[in-house]
């Protein structure tokens, strides 16, 4: 049912003419009420998609490639082949699969040197069962909607940040530039600015036996090379026919010291990642028209999730903005800080803090977008969360439901720590990291500049609101054969007997 102060006076006479027509048909009272009841919340829905003009098209006015495109196709292969990685053992792909919400299923990713470097999801671990990379992997679905910044830190950012343009309209900054200056090598939108910096990552692609002590650069023109055939790279792979499809892909007869180059393979991996464009949700076919398209749940959750909590909602919308969800800026929300962290010392990762230099950016990550999320658990910058569930509470209390993550020994309950030796002593200052990230939520809502409201949502709510975050999943990333466009073939989308074909771990291809 409706709080009250959900139905404005601007609905009323809506509730009167409802009453009066209702009362005149057939049924029961308790079906009568349930239909006024349903009506009433779709009005007030209805009202709020007006004044908020949120019926719009999440692509328009983009320029957006096909999956079917030969640059595209090209980006398919690279994503999937481990000869972009330094010891040939990982790729693009083994954090972020297509069929595993375009992140990889896990807390945190495990990135070279996997026990069984085709397995995905839970049952992936490195030597020591241990997460060597220090936060979630984000989804790359929708990243061609980006238009501020990319990665949980905001590292790869647009300077402009103008809308529809993923960064291609001003310089974007990058860490080898540094924060606000513009990297003239960051190609020409954010996904291509984006797809330089995993092959440079120890923990991630490179690894500490390739291009030990390098620079970037070095590192890219290397990988370059080795799919290129040429130079240093010569003969890397036993396999090699890179060049034919670049020339495919770029309708050109270059050679491949003109055709491969590292620029040109981060064009072809962001026009592949830019291609998985899923926004065609239940939430969006409302929007579209299609009225029947929520449950009533899911109606009511969308109230709650649009109204502040001052009027007895969420306020999620204060972060959660715009048709990607996402204001695209960093907020402190106080998730546990479980995993490595960030080379702060103590397992901690001062967030958004390490990119700016700002002490008041500590502990402040990028909004995610909330399009597809029912399928990118689990959530936050550490993936503490394992559920939607989890996450309301936190925002619900984050203080109490942080306390109970740590005396409930929660991480342990997590797929890729259960069966880990000694969970429960694993990342001894967890929870004073995450209680520091707490105080600093309260000193920002004590001072006004958290956008954080705090809610008192009881658990039907929740669960409205719940069924409301899984009506923004576009049912294609839940169905294989829809999918299967973006996952590589064995035979067509391998150049170099490279290709990635992930399994679970009972070895059922993903």
């Amino acid at each position: 049912m409706l709080n009250s102060t959900h139905i404005t006076k601007s609905k009323m006479w809506w509730w009167v003419f409802l009453v009066s027509a209702l009362q005149g048909c057939g049924g029961g009272e308790g079906e009568n009420d349930q239909t006024m009841t349903q009506a009433v919340a779709q009005t007030e829905l209805d009202s709020i998609i007006r004044n908020l003009n949120l019926a719009v098209d999440p692509i328009a006015g983009r320029t957006l490639p096909s999956i079917n495109d030969p640059l595209p196709q090209l980006g398919k292969k690279l994503f999937f082949s481990k000869s972009l990685s330094g010891d040939l053992d990982v790729a693009c792909a083994s954090c972020h699969h297509p069929m595993l919400g375009g992140g990889d299923a896990l807390s945190l990713p495990i990135g070279i040197n996997a026990v069984q470097p085709q397995v995905m999801g839970a049952g992936r671990v490195d030597g020591d069962d241990l997460p060597d990379v220090p936060r979630n992997s984000p989804t790359v679905f929708n990243v061609a909607l980006w238009d501020t910044s990319l990665f949980w830190d905001s590292r790869v950012e647009s300077l402009g940040k103008e809308s529809g343009q993923n960064g291609a309209a001003s310089g974007i900054s990058t860490p080898d530039s540094g924060v606000g200056v513009v990297d003239a090598n960051a190609g020409g939108n954010l996904a291509m600015a984006q797809a330089r910096f995993p092959v440079t990552s120890v923990e991630e692609m490179k690894d500490t036996t390739f291009e030990t002590g390098e620079t970037n650069t070095s590192i890219r023109d290397h990988l370059a090379a080795r799919i290129g055939d040429v130079g240093e790279g010569a003969g890397e792979l036993a396999t090699n026919d890179w060049l034919s499809a670049f020339q495919t892909a770029f309708n050109s007869s270059a050679n491949a010291n003109t055709l491969i180059t590292f620029d040109n393979i981060a064009l072809a991996i962001a026009e592949y990642q830019r291609s998985m464009v899923f926004v065609n949700s239940p939430w969006q076919n409302y929007l579209d028209g299609n009225t029947s398209a929520l449950s009533d749940d899911a109606i009511e959750g969308a109230i709650l999730f649009f109204t502040s909590a001052a009027e007895n909602g969420g306020g999620c919308v204060n972060c959660h903005s715009g048709s990607l969800f996402s204001d695209g800026q960093q907020h402190t929300v106080g998730f546990p800080q479980i995993g490595p962290g960030q080379g702060v010392g103590n397992d901690d990762d001062f967030g958004r803090e390490l990119v700016t230099g700002e002490r008041d950016d500590r502990y402040r990550y990028r909004t995610p977008s909330l399009l597809n999320v029912s399928v990118t658990a689990p959530y936050g910058h550490s993936g503490a969360y394992a559920s939607l569930n989890d996450v309301l509470r936190h925002y619900n209390n984050p203080r109490n439901t942080v306390d109970d993550f740590f005396d409930d020994d929660e991480l342990c309950d997590l797929a890729q720590f259960e069966n880990v030796s000694g969970c429960t002593s694993l990342y001894p200052d967890a929870r004073q990291n995450s209680f520091r990230a707490l105080n600093k939520l309260d000193d920002e809502q004590d001072d006004g500049t958290s956008l954080f409201q705090n809610v008192g949502l009881n658990g039907n709510e929740r669960n409205q609101l719940e069924a409301f975050l899984n009506a923004l999943t576009d049912p294609c990333v839940t169905n294989r054969s829809c999918m299967l466009p973006w996952i590589a073939d064995e035979v067509a989308d391998n150049p170099d007997d490279q290709v990635l074909i992930a399994t679970d771990i009972n070895g059922v291809n993903l």
